[in-house]
């Protein structure tokens, strides 16, 4: 495992699959500015490393995957403090979001505010039977500002989401599943082994279309049937020729499994 700061580490397993890992045990993985940055970092070096497939974003604290925003350090902060501090925690958020590979988020304990927002940034959520998700920033006088306006709608649809941010509720793992909040519920102090299990599942496929499906999903999301349709073809045009192609149906054929190029 490779640390990225004192907080943030970047451990690599095999068949392609990479694990973005918060660990700031005293403060329950809070985002302060540095570990933001570093977040922000991590997801750049990742981005750039054509030999990862597969993100997993995991916590190594036992009590939280995250509690959202370091509000100690929010209240140090002067008003022209925070202006300058928002472009790096955007970078963090945007960072998850905006990763090329698919990714999917393992959660356990506390998933609050920001929290919850980096699991949000994620294309699959794998939480445990000890999860407890919410966006509670109304009630501390701010709103989402990680996306979660944005991303928890595409889930759950406007009137729920409106629902959970103006209540600023907690929902705990059984009714997150019911409301599509997360993806899965699987024994407590399992999630990171699941979700592991299940990036590598996608891992075995070709990295240019996993790309290339990701891409067509996030770009296609909202957009009417015909443009949808376009985005789509535009992303086929992007693997139709290449080398994982090539190699996915010689390997059909051939009866064996594939060796990916990843071109």
């Amino acid at each position: 495992m490779v640390a990225v700061s004192e907080f943030v580490a970047v451990r690599r397993h095999e068949d392609g699959v990479a694990e973005l890992v918060l660990d700031r045990p005293k403060a329950m993985n809070a985002v302060s500015t540095e570990m933001a940055r570093a977040i922000g970092d991590a997801c750049a070096e990742l981005a750039a490393d054509a030999s990862v497939r597969v993100v997993v974003l995991s916590s190594a604290v036992e009590r939280a995957f995250c509690v959202g925003a370091d509000l100690k350090e929010r209240n140090s902060l002067s008003d022209a403090e925070l202006v300058r501090q928002r472009p790096t925690t955007r970078g963090a958020y945007g960072g998850v979001l905006e990763l090329p590979m698919p990714t999917v988020a393992a959660v356990h304990g506390f998933a609050l505010g920001g929290g919850f927002e980096l699991a949000l940034a994620c294309d699959v959520i794998v939480a445990d039977e000890t999860a407890v998700v919410g966006l509670p920033e109304v009630s501390v006088g701010v709103i989402p500002g990680g996306g979660g306006t944005q991303l928890l709608p595409r889930r759950v649809g406007a009137a729920r989401a409106a629902e959970l941010i103006f209540t600023a509720r907690r929902v705990e793992a059984a009714e997150a599943l019911s409301l599509g909040l997360v993806d899965s519920v699987v024994p407590a102090g399992t999630d990171r082994a699941e979700a592991l299990a299940l990036a590598a599942r996608m891992a075995a496929n070709s990295p240019v279309g996993l790309r290339a499906a990701k891409r067509a999903l996030r770009l296609g999301h909202g957009m009417d049937l015909t443009a949808g349709l376009e985005i789509e073809d535009a992303a086929w045009r992007t693997v139709a020729f290449s080398g994982d192609r090539a190699e996915g149906v010689a390997a059909f054929n051939e009866k064996r499994r594939p060796s990916w190029p990843g071109h």
